[in-house]
């Protein structure tokens, strides 16, 4: 039976730790499922693990990509199924940490299969829904596939953007693609165990961690740096990479249209939304997991 160990959890809850904890204990390799730090311009704002912490284990699917290469959770899948295989073959334990929970779902229960999507289409969705209101896209979703828009909020450009592609490229809504037995997913093999645990934490105390990694990140001046050479790459705008937390903002100080408390204050407010979506998706998701409190 081969055996794997997925850790899920709210951003700065300490996963990494954890993991290198695991890894020491279990000769596990670790591989990430974090959709930021898969990209290679993101280390510092993405909270990657260190060097001397990746040097404590092997780990994998850490800044494998480039920022203009966005990465799908199926995308994702894959290489982690790939990484996962060859920890197998050497007779380690792979050890999936992130915060991604579709990139988990993907894993664990497989993903219906949405056919590929026309780039042409793809472009001119994302540059149109940056553009406009965002509801103004979800009206526009209304008209084209109302099944999708009433299940999404007026205000969620990404998935409204990729209900919107799915229509117009493949003429069925991505409800109808979604209903589809998914596939691919680990718990159809009956040669697997699969571990689940997610990190659980008092939210207080997740937020404080939450504002004080990143205050820290920008008194070393790493993020701001790395911020810098993003911009200097000339990313659109709707790529992932150049949304993730605490990316406009700091883009903003440097252009000097904020100052650099808003910049802090603004991130630390985004971040602090962006771990209670985590927690609220996990509970909603993964209620039968272990829940590690830390």
């Amino acid at each position: 039976m081969k055996k794997i160990i997925l850790l899920a959890g709210p951003t700065a809850s300490g996963k990494s730790s954890t993991a290198l904890g695991w890894a020491k204990q279990y000769g596990g390799e670790i591989d990430n499922s974090d959709s930021m730090q898969v990209y290679a311009e993101l280390s510092d704002l993405s909270a990657r693990p260190s060097a001397a912490e990746l040097a404590l284990c092997p780990h994998h699917l850490y800044g494998v990509l480039t920022g203009d290469n966005p990465c799908s959770a199926e995308y994702w899948r894959d290489m982690a199924l790939t990484v996962i295989e060859g920890i197998w073959q050497r007779g380690a334990v792979p050890i999936v940490v992130g915060g991604t929970g579709l990139y988990f779902k993907s894993l664990v229960t497989g993903l219906s299969t949405v056919p590929e999507i026309d780039p042409d289409i793809r472009r001119e969705i994302r540059e149109t829904v940056t553009a406009e209101t965002a509801p103004d896209a979800h009206a526009r979703l209304m008209k084209l596939d109302p099944l999708s828009a009433e299940r999404l909020a007026p205000g969620d450009r990404q998935r409204i953007s990729r209900a919107l592609e799915v229509i117009l490229s493949t003429g069925k809504s991505l409800k109808y693609w979604q209903d589809i037995p998914p596939t691919g997913g680990l718990c159809l093999r009956d040669d697997v165990e699969i571990e689940k645990n997610i990190t659980v934490m008092d939210r207080k105390k997740l937020y404080e961690r939450c504002d004080r990694r990143f205050r820290i990140m920008m008194e070393d001046g790493n993020a701001v740096e790395e911020v810098r050479a993003l911009m200097a790459l000339n990313y659109a705008p709707s790529l992932p990479v150049m949304k993730s937390l605490g990316v406009p903002q700091i883009a903003s100080y440097l252009r000097e249209e904020i100052s650099r408390e808003e910049a802090i204050t603004l991130s630390q407010t985004a971040t602090r939304q962006f771990a209670k979506r985590q927690m609220t998706w996990f509970r909603n998701q993964c209620g039968d997991w272990n829940q590690i409190s830390l």
